[in-house]
């Protein structure tokens, strides 16, 4: 197969699952992809035996066609990778053939079910679980992966105890529902569990058909406050935030010459206030592009004024590539603040914001509906980087500023 091949496959710029196959069709090979056209090009590069494997370099010659699925999300396309190979077995897919060191997600057999993370070779076969999926062959990417799913559905681990009478840490930070606490009963749980297994299952569609009824049924309750706590899930299943997962070699749709800046404040009640910006240029981060600056005008508290001070010096720097598309760490005052500046100096970039919820994790992204459809993975990106940028850089001050007593 060659490169005219890869031309014809016409493979989109979105998350999904490749199929490498034969002239038989048989699967030889199943693989994950943030970008799926990114991905698969990267096995027509002349040194692949190289970056990849001789075993690797013998399935794209024999292969004759490929095939994808596309996924809403990398968190997604990761699940269901590991469930399609468990299933057909690929003959090139050796590694995940010899894996029992790898991790497993277990759903344990009881009254309030705890969700695991378990070594295969670890695991017991009798009733101990009601559901085993996996295993996972990465896992630091497996880590990451239960941390989005545990903010989308709380659920109970091995730390906390049932009707303990006291909050453990993970009911603290929002990641336990109040099983320790009593604060959730076994019917209400039961429904999270089934809605976790359905996610491991890949029927995403299912979950968010099931919340719309029972939201509607809230709402005819009149019980506004659990149908607004159903529609936030509804939202989290929408728009998964899964930054962590993307990884800079197989990042984000790469269009040539599209450069996004983020911006962030940080301070500690108006004290060693710090701003940030950080890049994403045809869809990579340009780490040697990102700049600190310390807050001069003395505004406090005022995020808006510290804002308006860093887009004011951006912008002084007509040296620094302008971008394409501006993103904000807030909501429309922010977004406001850097557009009535860029009006001012006469430029014409787009801006967004994103808006964050109590626990500061994206809830939505204001502006430009067709911008946002298109780059919302590289907004959500390079926000997450202005957002620990800016922590550390004011980390960084404080410590400098702390002088012991």
């Amino acid at each position: 197969m060659n490169s005219q091949f890869l031309k014809k496959a016409k493979l989109p710029d979105t998350p999904g699952i490749y199929f490498f196959l034969n002239n038989k069709k048989k699967i030889l090979y199943i693989g994950k992809a943030t970008s799926l056209r990114s991905r698969v090009r990267s096995y027509f590069a002349k040194n692949i035996e190289e970056v990849r494997s001789p075993l690797i370099k013998q399935m794209v010659e024999e292969a004759s066609s490929i095939d994808y699925r596309k996924t809403d999300s990398v968190l997604e396309a990761l699940i269901l990778e590991v469930d399609l190979i468990k299933k057909f077995q690929p003959k090139y897919n050796t590694a995940e053939k010899d894996d029992k060191s790898f991790n497993c997600v277990v759903i344990t057999n009881e009254d309030f079910p705890k969700v695991l993370v378990i070594r295969k070779k670890e695991l017991i076969n009798d009733q101990k679980y009601s559901a085993q999926y996996g295993p996972f062959p990465h896992g630091t990417q497996l880590k990451d992966a239960m941390k989005i799913v545990r903010r989308i559905f709380p659920y109970r681990d091995s730390k906390c105890q049932i009707s303990s009478g006291k909050p453990c840490f993970n009911r603290q930070i929002g990641m336990c529902p109040g099983v320790c606490s009593g604060e959730i009963s076994k019917k209400e749980y039961a429904k999270t569990i089934k809605n976790i297994k359905l996610f491991f299952s890949g029927k995403k569609n299912q979950i968010i058909k099931n919340l719309m009824k029972e939201m509607k049924v809230c709402a005819n309750k009149l019980d506004f406050e659990h149908a607004n706590e159903v529609k936030r899930t509804i939202f989290a299943l929408q728009h998964i935030q899964d930054v962590s997962l993307i990884k800079n070699n197989d990042i984000l749709p790469r269009e040539e010459n599209f450069r996004i800046e983020a911006y962030d404040v940080a301070h500690l009640s108006g004290s060693n206030v710090v701003g940030v910006m950080t890049v994403v240029e045809n869809g990579i981060s340009k780490l040697s592009d990102y700049r600190k600056f310390k807050i001069k005008g003395g505004y406090g508290n005022n995020d808006i004024a510290s804002l308006s001070e860093v887009i004011k010096r951006r912008f002084a720097h007509s040296e620094w590539p302008y971008p394409a598309l501006v993103v904000a760490d807030g909501g429309l005052a922010q977004r406001n603040a850097i557009e009535i500046i860029l009006k001012e100096l006469g430029l014409s970039i787009p801006v967004v914001a994103v808006v964050k919820n109590e626990k500061h994790r994206p809830e939505k992204i204001l502006g430009d509906d067709k911008l946002v459809r298109i780059h919302e993975r590289a907004i959500l990106f390079v926000n997450s980087e202005a957002h620990r940028f800016a922590i550390n850089f004011h980390r960084l001050r404080r410590s400098k500023d702390w002088k012991p007593v």
